[in-house]
């Protein structure tokens, strides 16, 4: 069961404006990643659905850091089908991250009210998934689909929709101020944060370090455009 509302878990995202997403086989190097992001300042994981038995490891992870770190919301991304997403919920998933939008995982996620982000790729999919509910529309990947240039073109008619675009997001002040004047609502970033040689080197330090760069840039990013 998910420990947070589905509120406070949007008002998150859209605060920080930034999701990091991880997976290794190892839970002990994932456990160090999420602690590394979460000192820099992230309060919002997602744990990407991707590795044989990945299911296995997420409800160690959720005890682990119920324990550790409370405030921390745990999701799961790379979720493609309802029989994955309830898995997933049934282990405390506080929101479900999908590569593509399934309009029964959305429905599924309504009934427990939890945050159901899909992957979109078009301004008819991102509305779909707008009628189904969803508040953060995933934009995937982000530079594949048009980058921020496709943000703004999907605004410009519907200001009201939120964001959030994932692969291809660059840990680079110039990359974060192009998605964040272009509009977006929050970003999703895996291996430009969690970088192989660092996790390779055991250097989560350096993790910590970029996370927090990361974050600043986007409120400076956010400042210019207000």
């Amino acid at each position: 069961m998910a420990q947070f509302s589905r509120l406070d878990v949007l008002n998150e995202i859209i605060r920080g404006g930034l999701v990091p997403l991880y997976y290794n086989p190892d839970i002990e190097i994932v456990k160090k990643a999420i602690h590394a992001a979460a000192a820099g300042g992230a309060r919002v994981f997602e744990f990407t659905n991707r590795g044989d038995n990945a299911y296995q490891l997420f409800p160690e992870l959720v005890k682990h850091f119920t324990k550790e770190d409370p405030s921390l919301i745990l999701g799961v991304g790379s979720v493609l089908d309802p029989g994955t997403a309830s898995l997933y919920l049934s282990s405390g998933a506080n929101f479900i991250v999908g590569s593509v939008m399934n309009p029964e995982v959305a429905k599924l996620c309504n009934r427990r009210k939890v945050a159901y982000m899909p992957g979109c790729g078009t301004a008819s999919e991102i509305s779909y998934a707008e009628e189904l509910g969803v508040e953060i529309v995933k934009i995937f990947p982000g530079p594949a689909v048009g980058g921020p240039g496709f943000v703004k073109s999907v605004l410009a008619p519907t200001p009201w929709t939120r964001i959030m675009p994932t692969g291809g997001v660059k840990a680079t002040e110039e990359n974060i101020t192009e998605w964040f004047s272009a509009g977006v609502a929050a970003v999703g970033m895996g291996s430009g944060l969690f970088k192989k040689d660092l996790i390779r080197e055991g250097n989560f330090e350096a993790i910590t370090e970029l996370t927090a760069k990361v974050l600043n840039w986007i409120k400076e990013a956010r400042g210019k455009n207000e």
